[in-house]
């Protein structure tokens, strides 16, 4: 008998505690991130899905209700079926829910856990849902499904930890010289946004109405955007909680970050300009901010991590200091398709270029006392590299709109058109193996009457 066979047979006769021993010891010489680990699913060469990613999501097709899948290949594996099969072994039945805010609620450990169980499934020689005489039942296509926010998002930070965007922002509305605020290398500067307004990627927005102030004029005026920008980011979400007035040290971070996401805070560069001052984004930023569905978990991305750059001019304050492998090598690109049906790739930017990592972020973010729910967002602001291909916002790119940049139509763009379709990717890529998220993308409509 096989050895998952030898299990299932005799898990209801041994002690809860001993079996999950049994499986630990059985895990220790499998890795889900091998790159030479296969699938018995016909899943197509190119995708962002492999089984060395295996990201989480909610979806529904028009007989299933909203529930968990995960992402193989084309296809999405139903995880409420696979559990009602008696498939998975589970901490609680999670997968009943049309969230994965209590089952991320379980932690890190058992995020982990899961996946290696789904991993397993779906690899070698494991017959259990290979040969299942219904087998067709457990996936759907993506193509024939909708998906949906993945998590009930109580709260939501963005933060702004790129030093090159930082720079040019610094550099075009304040001093070259003094680009970045005095304060800018000692803590993740971050405001706290509107969870109301995030909406999974393929969902439109209109362009936001306010108040901005024209140029030589000190009234302003109401009426519709007229800078219109995307933000290319990178978010995290948060899995189980710490209680009011404890903080989540560094070393703890890890535990408390169950996956990532790619993430377009969209911006009203007008409107934003006249209300920043004093107290920051408001209505400029919280008109709409575009989630991607899948969640990309810490541990598929592990292969990919890289060391966290120098921070000695000056050294962080002790609970920010980190040092070992903090940052990803995700390569991130941004392209632009008109109402015409022409795509032109605009931007090609990665998450390595980040300054301060996704731990020192949450480990500053809890440091006094905050306590972080399940399903938060936590978003890197825009990420933007050093060369100009790599700016990671419409600002930067047209440089306040003085280079309008030039679509494969021939069109121009200083800023989003009513019409376009901004599209976010994202994928790591070693060994052979690629592991991506999806697109996150949005179309931008007139401003309602």
């Amino acid at each position: 008998m096989p050895l998952r066979g030898f299990i299932d047979v005799f898990k209801p006769y041994v002690n809860h505690n001993a079996f999950r021993t049994f499986l630990k010891n059985e895990r220790m010489s499998y890795s889900p991130n091998h790159p030479d680990l296969t699938t018995w699913l016909s899943i197509d060469s190119s995708t962002d899905f492999p089984v060395q990613n295996l990201p989480f999501g909610i979806f529904s097709t028009e007989d299933r209700s909203e529930r968990p899948g995960v992402a193989i290949g084309q296809y999405i594996l139903d995880l409420q079926l696979l559990d009602e099969a008696g498939m998975l072994d589970l901490e609680a039945p999670y997968f009943e829910l049309e969230t994965l805010n209590t089952f991320f609620s379980y932690g890190r450990k058992e995020i982990t856990r899961v996946r290696e169980q789904i991993s397993r499934l779906l690899t070698g020689e494991n017959k259990q849902l290979k040969d299942h005489n219904d087998r067709e039942a457990f996936f759907v296509l993506q193509s024939e499904a909708s998906m949906h926010l993945p998590f009930h998002i109580g709260d939501y930070t963005d933060f702004y930890s790129s030093e090159d965007h930082a720079r040019n922002v610094g550099t075009m509305f304040r001093d070259p010289d003094n680009a970045l605020l005095p304060n800018w290398k000692h803590i993740p500067v971050g405001y706290h946004g509107r969870a109301s307004s995030i909406v999974v990627s393929g969902t439109p927005i209109h362009r936001p109405k306010g108040q901005t102030l024209p140029a030589d004029s000190t009234t302003p005026v109401y009426g519709p955007s007229r800078l219109v920008d995307f933000e290319l980011e990178v978010a995290f979400v948060t899995c189980g909680e710490n209680t009011l007035g404890n903080p989540i040290t560094l070393d703890q971070t890890e535990e408390h970050i169950g996956g990532i996401m790619l993430f377009n805070d969209l911006s009203a560069r007008d409107i934003q300009k006249w209300e920043y001052v004093p107290l920051g984004p408001f209505l400029a930023k919280n008109f709409g901010s575009i989630l991607s569905p899948w969640v990309v978990t810490l541990d598929a991305l592990e292969p990919f991590r890289l060391e966290s750059p120098v921070q000695d001019d000056p050294t962080p304050l002790p609970y920010l200091k980190y040092q070992g492998k903090g940052h990803f090598d995700i390569v991130l690109e941004v392209a632009i398709t008109e109402e015409n049906g022409q795509t032109t790739k605009i931007c090609t930017s990665n998450f390595k270029y980040m300054y301060w990592n996704m731990f020192q972020q949450l480990a500053h973010q809890t440091v006094n006392g905050c306590n972080v729910r399940t399903g938060d967002i936590y978003a890197s602001g825009t990420i933007s590299g050093p060369e100009p291909t790599s700016y990671g916002s419409m600002l930067e790119l047209s440089w306040r709109g003085t280079k309008p940049i030039k679509l494969a139509s021939g069109n121009e763009r200083k800023f989003l058109a009513d019409g376009d379709t901004c599209i976010l990717t994202g994928y790591a890529k070693k060994d052979g193996v690629r592991i991506g998220f999806g697109p996150c993308s949005f179309t931008l409509l007139p401003a309602k009457s």
